[in-house]
């Protein structure tokens, strides 16, 4: 799982991370952002989190964190730029945003959880046999 701390809010992200965090097996998860967006948000214990500031560096971060294996992969972000990622990834692909670049839905599902809930996640998480 990748996320985009900057480009999610935390009353959007925070019951996705909550979901998480539930489950039995857990994620890997690597989130990337400013100091304050990482900080504004209760991370699952195992979480990697890369501070970084400036255009585009977060973005490159998560980008270098992410491994093309054909598992399920989420992603927490609006922005296009995750949408050739998204596009070339071999396993199937969750997009998390309320509001995400067109060409991420070329290629994912996606949900947002503030006005979907998080059951759509639940969902595709047993679906994908994450639980």
């Amino acid at each position: 799982m990748l996320v985009d701390a900057d480009n999610v809010s935390p009353r959007r992200l925070q019951p996705v991370l909550d979901l998480l965090s539930a489950l039995a097996g857990g994620v890997e998860l690597t989130a990337s952002g400013r100091r304050h967006a990482l900080d504004a948000l209760d991370w699952p214990a195992s979480s990697e989190l890369l501070a970084h500031a400036g255009w585009q560096r977060a973005d490159a971060a998560l980008a270098e964190a992410y491994s093309p294996a054909d598992v399920p992969l989420i992603l927490v972000t609006g922005d296009g730029d995750f949408a050739l990622l998204a596009a070339r990834h071999p396993g199937p692909v969750l997009v998390v945003s309320g509001a995400p670049s067109g060409r991420l839905r070329d290629h994912a599902r996606v949900v947002a959880p503030a006005t979907e809930g998080t059951a759509p996640i639940a969902s595709w998480l047993d679906v994908h046999g994450i639980n």
